[in-house]
């Protein structure tokens, strides 16, 4: 005999990657977005930037956009994560691959990725929007594929258009001229939510997620939200645990008690995203900060080669280094003297 659910509807309302039927207060970049992917349709480019903190929609806007927009538009849209997707090679197989086109995935060069592609567009005869997420990681490690993507027009009637998201708005600044001036981009900024916002947000999931709930439980998992930085994801997090605690206890609803018992759980969820990201040589330097908590960028190289079997060069040392320190995960500060470098835990 099954028992009957007391506490979810939908658990998989909660989760991070779940895309809503509607994005409360994002109507205005949701108009921005489509108004410049309607230029595709007219056959014009119109690139886009989409900047602003990490959990405040820019991904679930752009999925929400592409969702509806491959609906009705005929026009093909491609969402690439550059955590995923780091090289230019592996960008350009990807979309070569979401296009139907066929290329080997391992043993082809970045050219002859290039020729299939340019040859699968011109037989496709429409035009393509990608977005490039997180497009920090391939600026940081190859963005020759920017210009790649650009100068596939010249070979093909049909536009691509491209929408790049970042938490740092300044992520272009240090983009080859020749590369900056073609990419011709419209900005879109998102602004962390307000409370009140949060709360919207956390109760129209909250609604379809749970049976039942107590009055205070959506106001305190916002407010935590809000507290860590207006991370949506956060106040997920608060509302999943609070839930799943009331289950365990054979609760008739999510209560109160619930999620004040839960909120010294949950942490912010980009760091530990990072964490799960970033390659073995940046696991391991963080492994050596978070025990030594502060140390020298000579003894942080020393001990990393006495525990790494393969280190890296000193030069590819302080990439790691610097990779790091953008990503937020560690503090770098100059010491004395001047050309000594502290870096230390957030």
């Amino acid at each position: 005999m099954e028992v009957e659910p007391k506490i979810f509807k939908n658990e998989e309302i909660l989760f991070p990657e779940y895309l809503p039927e509607i994005l409360p207060h994002r109507e205005n970049q949701i108009k921005l977005l489509a108004d410049n992917l309607l230029a595709t349709l007219k056959g014009r480019r119109q690139n886009t930037f989409i900047f602003g903190p990490p959990g405040i929609g820019k991904t679930a806007t752009v999925k929400y956009v592409f969702r509806e927009f491959e609906d009705y538009s005929g026009i093909k849209t491609v969402y690439i994560n550059c955590w995923d997707h780091r090289t230019a090679t592996a960008v350009l197989s990807h979309l070569a691959l979401s296009l139907g086109l066929f290329v080997q995935r391992h043993g082809w060069s970045k050219d002859e990725i290039m020729s299939r592609l340019i040859e699968g567009l011109k037989k496709w005869g429409r035009s393509v929007v990608v977005c490039l997420d997180e497009v920090d990681q391939l600026i940081f490690r190859d963005v020759s594929v920017l210009y790649d993507l650009l100068r596939i027009d010249q070979y093909v009637k049909n536009p691509i258009t491209l929408i790049f998201i970042s938490n740092n708005p300044h992520v272009f600044a240090k983009v080859e001229p020749r590369i900056k001036s073609s990419l011709s981009i419209e900005e879109i900024e998102f602004k962390p939510y307000t409370l009140q916002e949060m709360k919207d947000i956390l109760e129209e999931r909250a609604k379809h997620a749970f049976i039942a709930v107590e009055k205070g439980v959506v106001l305190l998992a916002a407010n935590r939200a809000v507290q860590m930085g207006g991370d949506v994801r956060v106040g997920l997090d608060c509302l999943l645990k609070a839930g799943r605690l009331a289950e365990r206890e054979n609760a008739d609803m999510v209560k109160v008690d619930h999620i004040k018992r839960v909120l010294k759980e949950v942490e912010p969820v980009k760091p530990k995203i990072l964490r799960e990201k970033i390659n073995d040589h940046e696991k391991i330097l963080l492994e050596i900060i978070d025990k030594e908590k502060k140390l020298s960028s000579g003894d942080l190289y020393r001990k990393y080669c006495e525990v790494c079997p393969n280190p890296v060069s000193d030069r590819a040392f302080r990439d790691l280094v610097r990779h790091l320190q953008e990503l937020k995960l560690i503090r770098v500060k100059k010491g004395k003297p001047r050309n000594l470098r502290i870096i230390s835990k957030i």
